[in-house]
């Protein structure tokens, strides 16, 4: 059990390691996404840069990486925390991709491909928390909110979801495992190495930007024509 385990794991990565931006920008314009709008492998950056339809498709794969690898763990017999140890390293191999030098996406979409497996009603509250900012273009405060309020509402929520929890009786398996999740997307936002354009901007305020607006600088335009240079 415990070698199937680690195999599940590996795979899970590999899995969620697969670049579908990076693949579909590249065949649909021959440009390398990384270097390209936020620099982000994800469907977002396809958005804005590329198509939203391909940002469509991009997105659906990226979503089915979390719960395909969720229910694979199901099928294969593997307990709660095992599972959700499953969604993590499939959203781990999505950030740090090793098909692309361990760059990736923020993981948000695979993130929610794996909530869909654990409850569909989970997953269409976390889809409304992320989404609704971006009418007023701050989706990356959306995406912070999920983060904090992800592990909060599996707990004190519980019964609101239960009829449509699909593999999932053990709260704190899941709690944990989604708190997990959630400090890992918050990690993946606040590592890296600082760009030119923030050269001059202090620790402090470069981590709060990128905490709340997922960029070194507060300024959006002129970090993504700085990026994209």
């Amino acid at each position: 059990m415990w070698l199937k385990f680690a195999i599940l794991l590996l795979g899970a990565y590999l899995l969620g390691s697969i670049p579908a931006a990076y693949i579909c920008v590249k065949l649909a314009t021959g440009a390398d996404i990384r270097k390209i709008g936020t620099g982000n492998v994800g469907s977002s950056n396809v958005a804005q840069t590329t198509s939203k339809p391909l940002a469509v498709a991009v997105g659906l794969f990226d979503m089915g990486k979390g719960t395909l690898a969720v229910f694979i763990a199901y099928w294969l017999g593997m307990e709660a925390w095992q599972i959700l140890a499953v969604g993590f390293f499939t959203i781990a191999g999505h950030n740090w991709s090793i098909f692309i030098g361990f760059r990736g996406g923020k993981g948000m979409i695979t993130t929610l491909g794996v909530i869909l497996a654990i409850s569909p009603l989970l997953a269409l509250i976390i889809l409304v928390v992320v989404y609704l900012p971006a009418i007023i273009k701050q989706m990356a405060l959306g995406v912070l909110a999920c983060f904090v309020i992800l592990p909060v509402i599996s707990w004190f929520a519980w019964s609101w979801f239960a009829s449509s929890r699909f593999v999932f009786d053990d709260r704190m398996a899941v709690v944990v495992g989604l708190f997990a999740i959630s400090m890992m997307g918050a990690a993946k936002r606040l590592i890296g190495r600082r760009v030119e354009i923030s050269r001059n901007v202090s620790t402090s305020e470069l981590l709060l930007n990128r905490l709340l607006f997922d960029r070194d600088i507060r300024d959006r335009k002129t970090w993504v024509k700085q990026r994209s240079l």
